[in-house]
């Protein structure tokens, strides 16, 4: 049994906290099904369906190349979404997707192509090893959620295909026909992980767990920086770090990413998983973090020397799934503070002129880049912004006498 909470600080009350903690669930969710869900819907073009690729800040659609990581993250985002209570078609959207990406979307070796032009015929035929993760993510959630097999059984197709194709004799996988290798990179392995982890969950077929359990071992064994506990980026051909500086980045965002999912594999037994996640946020939440502007920055080094100060979207996203992530865990107040936080951070980025759009990137000296909003945000967001609303619904979340210690009111 979890350990409850113990109200230790005078001026928190537990009530407050949980009264805070569902405040901005409400004010998430309101925002994603109310705004974004609306702004966001795809429409059936000449070729087949497809989600946008990107919107103004006025929400404005563009002519441009569709990326088909982006149209995967969106079924993953709209079968959330439709679980938390959008009323709209998210279903027949994100099967319309679904189906269209594996009719036209993937080759004759099982592989699946990087993008369409903006009327869904193909333009990069090229195969990528981060988008070919996608697609097993959005497999995973499309098939949970209509429970149509050949969902699960293209899945396992595009699994066979890496095998035969890309995976490595020394663990990991190689990464396609765009990125040179090397560098090798952790991001697309994460990503990868992340997918088994939903097809497991969805099937409980033993081959995505024991695919998790290996890349799991990879980042325990190639991926951490012994030293510092930090995740690094760049790796050579047998993923060793790479030499210089390269070999010594690390981006705060993706610390509390494989934060997150270590802490889902410990959820599954594996005994070490903790004890990585914490490495991984004590690091990113000492040195990757901006406490004046409230936000997690994009890059450092090892040293703890700050490499890039600007401060993207998706890394305060999962800063706030990392904290609920451990508040889950923990019951400590320091996670409640944290989520509240994170999510102070990322509601930044949605003061716009039409709601349900964002801003991407917050420079150092605190101005914004002023551009398209990309779509691939929305599966960070939906995700974060799940969690959130799933923590505020569970019970379990706030037992009485859960550890309130040094936890003061914060501004929402």
């Amino acid at each position: 049994m979890k350990p409850m909470f113990t109200i230790t600080d005078s001026d928190f009350s537990h009530e407050r906290a949980v009264s805070q903690l569902q405040a901005v669930a409400r004010r998430g969710r309101e925002w994603l099904l109310e705004a974004a869900a609306r702004q966001w819907r795809g429409e059936y073009k000449s070729e087949g369906f497809l989600f946008p690729e990107r919107l103004s800040i006025h929400a404005e659609p563009d002519a441009c190349l569709h990326r088909l990581f982006v149209q995967a993250r969106h079924i993953f985002s709209y079968c959330e979404i439709g679980r938390l209570g959008w009323t709209g078609p998210w279903r027949e959207m994100a099967e319309a997707s679904a189906d269209f990406l594996l009719r036209r979307g993937r080759r004759a070796d099982g592989f699946f192509i990087h993008c369409f032009d903006d009327h869904g015929a193909v333009f990069d035929a090229r195969a990528d090893l981060y988008d070919q993760a996608f697609m097993l993510l959005a497999f995973a959630q499309i098939g949970q959620v209509t429970g149509r097999a050949k969902f699960f059984d293209a899945a396992e197709a595009l699994d066979n295909a890496l095998d035969a194709n890309w995976r490595l004799p020394h663990g990991g996988y190689f990464e396609g026909e765009i990125a040179q290798c090397p560098p090798f990179r952790q991001n697309p392995h994460m990503h990868l992980l992340e997918a088994f982890i939903a097809l497991e969950a969805a099937t409980g077929a033993p081959r995505w767990k024991n695919n998790a359990d290996h890349l799991a071992r990879i980042c325990e064994k190639s991926f951490v920086d012994p030293t510092t506990g930090a995740l690094l980026e760049y790796f050579d051909e047998n993923l060793v770090p790479q030499p210089g500086v390269e070999g010594s980045i690390v981006e705060p965002g993706h610390c509390f990413e494989w934060a997150w999912l270590f802490e889902r594999l410990a959820l599954g037994g594996h005994s070490s998983a903790t004890v990585i996640s914490d490495r991984f946020v004590g690091f990113a939440r000492a040195r990757g973090i901006d406490r004046k502007r409230g936000v997690a920055i994009n890059e450092v080094l090892t040293n703890g020397a700050i490499r890039n100060a600007d401060a993207r979207l998706w890394p305060q996203a999962e800063r706030l799934k990392a904290a609920l992530a451990r508040l889950d865990r923990t019951r400590d107040s320091t996670e409640v503070r944290e989520t509240i936080d994170a999510f102070t951070g990322l509601f930044r980025y949605f003061d716009t002129p039409e709601r349900g759009i964002w801003r991407d990137k917050l420079c150092a000296n605190g101005s914004w880049v002023d551009e398209p909003a990309p779509g691939s945000s929305l599966y960070h967001i939906t995700c974060a912004l799940a969690e959130l609303c799933d923590a505020a619904t569970n019970e379990d979340t706030f037992e009485e006498g859960c550890d309130m210690t040094g936890l003061k009111e914060s501004r929402i």
